[in-house]
């Protein structure tokens, strides 16, 4: 749904062809208004402390401009997708927005020529030599770089209160078996097995993409993408049996709230685990927990070895009305030092190689370790793995099984939205 809101800016739009040259470097135009605007979507805990971290950077280093902080409240970005679609549809550009590196950045943005390449900067910088290489790939387009990474973030990892886990005697599950098995010594304490935030349907797509990675294994999983595994197959069916199975474990709340709301119910222990991305990891710090000590983690089950990433960048809009402004704005989330101000607070990991590892926590640390060392394969929930619309359709797909629980009608809806996405 974000990453479609975007695609239909796009269509609005309809810029030229981008140019590879950039219109004007940083101090050529001194008389600029002294304020850049900076849209994004963190407002939750751990983000909205990162964010603000980076703010601080970015002003001890141009304490001439003024940020303008555009951020949208809601959804984990779905309204502020909503918003930034009606913006650029009216020419209203940002000066710098948030976009997912992958096809979220190349269909929504890339191809309808809303963006300056900014292919330039990193050869200015040089940031060709202190991003992965992975990573630059999800930036590239018609041999031009659309973005600037702030971070790396990993989606499959499963979240659990150790006390709660501790007073059932229960060890964290290493299979979705073992979360059913669980269950029942949960729900006798009086604890919701799984914590589950609804109001917006990502957080379902999100969780269906673990299950779809630890049926079908990392080659499985790319072949999704590529149109070598049938969306139709068996290892597509076990993911919805096993989502079909898990859901009556969940808070029975859940369709009315934000997946931060469900964080609190397993930081306050009145469910048990939860599976979400490690921005996690920010929440639960901003609420005065240990990693490690009050909140465990680990891969989500059947996904060890494999890390589920995705990358928050920040663009530079055609027609941004402080342009130079927004350089500097770029310039500092490349920087090591604007890295390492907001990826300690946010719960992800720097999408530079070079950053200052002892800066990072616990959970950190064994984030740093599984990306160099695991399969890294992109997330369909947060723009890396499709393009908007076929997203958006999956998306709609697993609303609709929710309420129905229909394995058949899912698995032949997937399929369906794989052909009309054209990779199938």
């Amino acid at each position: 749904m974000r990453a479609k809101a975007a695609a239909i800016a796009v269509a609005i739009l309809g810029c030229g062809a981008p140019s590879t040259a950039p219109e004007s470097t940083p101090g050529e135009n001194a008389a600029q208004e002294s304020s850049v605007e900076i849209f994004s979507w963190w407002t939750a805990g751990g983000e909205l402390e990162g964010l603000q971290a980076l703010f601080d950077h970015f002003q001890r280093t141009n304490q001439d401009i003024r940020i303008e902080n555009a951020v949208v409240e809601g959804g984990g970005g779905v309204n502020a997708q909503s918003e930034l679609a009606t913006r650029m549809g009216n020419a209203d550009p940002p000066d710098s927005f948030q976009v997912h590196a992958g096809e979220e950045l190349h269909s929504s943005w890339v191809a309808g020529g809303a963006l300056e390449p900014v292919t330039w900067l990193f050869d200015e910088q040089g940031w060709r030599e202190v991003f992965p290489s992975g990573l630059l790939d999800t930036l590239y387009r018609d041999g031009e770089l659309w973005a600037v990474p702030l971070n790396i973030h990993r989606a499959n990892v499963l979240w659990y209160n150790r006390e709660v886990f501790a007073a059932a005697s229960l060890s964290p599950p290493e299979s979705w078996q073992d979360v059913l098995e669980a269950a029942p010594a949960l729900q006798e304490s009086g604890v919701i097995p799984i914590a589950l935030g609804s109001e917006y349907a990502w957080t379902v797509t999100q969780w269906f993409e673990t299950l779809l990675l630890a049926e079908l294994g990392v080659a499985g999983y790319r072949g999704l993408w590529s149109g070598s595994t049938d969306w139709r197959g068996a290892g597509v069916t076990r993911a919805l049996e096993t989502l079909r199975a898990l859901l009556p474990l969940v808070d029975p709340e859940h369709a009315a709230l934000a997946w931060d709301e469900a964080a609190q119910r397993v930081a306050d222990g009145r469910a048990g685990m939860m599976v979400m991305g490690d921005w996690a990891a920010g929440y639960f710090s901003s609420q005065r927990l240990e990693l490690g000590l009050d909140i465990g983690w680990l891969p989500a089950p059947g996904t060890a070895g494999a890390f589920q990433m995705l990358s928050d960048t920040f663009s530079l809009p055609r027609g941004a009305p402080h342009r130079d402004n927004a350089v500097r704005w770029l310039i500092a989330c490349g920087s090591v030092e604007g890295q390492d101000a907001f990826n300690p607070l946010k719960g992800s990991i720097p999408a530079r190689l070079d950053a200052d590892r002892t800066l990072y926590g616990e959970y950190a640390q064994t984030a740093l370790r599984d990306f160099a060392q695991d399969e890294i394969v992109p997330s369909l929930t947060h723009g890396a793995a499709a393009a908007p619309a076929w997203a958006s359709a999956i998306e709609a797909v697993l609303t609709e099984f929710e309420r129905e629980l229909d394995v058949s009608a899912a698995s032949e809806a997937l399929g369906k939205a794989c052909s009309n996405a054209g990779r199938c």
